[in-house]
């Protein structure tokens, strides 16, 4: 049968199942086929994510079986208790709400992973050619299943609590998040998405501004920043933030820069911001 099926043109999936001719194996898919051949499974963790338009850095298929951790190929499983409250229901598929989903990942980090998941779910964000708005309301939902008043904490859970006060729902991008967490490593702390008004009575907001120096910082690249025409606004925006009188100098990084070359990244923004690099008006 699997020779056939094979040979008629259908994929094997990993874990279990085969996918029809000319179906790609995407992440969806593959969630789908291992809730099939085991429906006890709760998509979580990173694939929850997906499932909600959370940004992630890397796609992991991976689920939390609350009836003990079976193995499963093609797959990650955790073995969690999950109270009924804590799933629902996406695309046909079994998944754990956005604030279970977002302590999962705080308690099981990286930290920089866990909280580009957060700041997404708290800001409007462009999945594929979709605009969707905040998933949750500030923090505290995600805080309080953190730390259930009526069960005992988790491993990772105080971790997990002082990571979200890192949390800012103002970061535009996953390289902000990531760049932001450098930065506040360094002992340097911008201002995420000022508002400032050029001469011409333009509005712009600088992902990164340090005022008393005059520093905006720019992370940008259309790898991150979604299309073509994102980094064109990109681009505008940084030759409207050069006429700002709060701005002296505009440092501009790409988001490869962020996250490859983080220690020069942060020696170039520490200099700047040691010269004092305001206008003189």
């Amino acid at each position: 049968m699997f020779r056939q099926l094979a040979a008629d043109g259908w994929t094997r999936i990993p874990g279990g199942g085969w996918a029809e001719p000319g179906r790609a194996l995407d992440l969806p898919l593959r969630q789908l086929a291992a809730q099939l051949t085991m429906p006890g499974l709760v998509a979580s963790h990173r694939s929850a994510a997906a499932l909600w338009g959370i940004d992630v850095l890397r796609e992991e298929v991976e689920f939390t079986d609350p009836l003990g951790a079976r193995r499963k190929a093609g797959a990650r499983v955790h073995w969690l208790a999950l109270p009924p409250d804590d799933i629902t229901v996406v695309r046909t598929l079994r998944v754990t709400t956005v604030a279970r989903t977002l302590a999962d990942l705080l308690r099981g980090g990286p930290r920089e992973e866990a909280l580009v998941a957060v700041d997404s779910a708290l800001a409007w964000r462009t999945v594929g050619r979709t605009r969707r708005g905040p998933l949750i309301d500030g923090t505290e939902a995600v805080a309080a299943n953190l730390a259930p008043r009526d069960a005992a904490a988790l491993p990772g859970t105080v971790r997990a609590l002082r990571w979200l006060r890192l949390a800012d729902p103002a970061s535009g991008s996953p390289a902000e998040t990531v760049a932001r967490l450098r930065l506040h490593d360094a002992g340097l702390h911008p201002e995420s998405q000022a508002e400032l008004t050029t001469p011409a009575g333009r509005r712009v907001r600088p992902d990164f501004l340090f005022r008393a120096e005059g520093v905006a910082v720019e992370i940008e690249g259309y790898a991150y920043h979604g299309t073509r025409e994102a980094h064109r606004r990109d681009v505008a925006r940084f030759n409207d933030l050069g006429t700002c009188p709060e701005v002296g100098v505009v440092l501009r990084f790409t988001a490869e820069e962020v996250f490859r070359r983080p220690e020069s990244f942060v020696a170039r923004v520490r200099a700047a911001v040691g010269a004092g690099c305001r206008k003189v008006s």
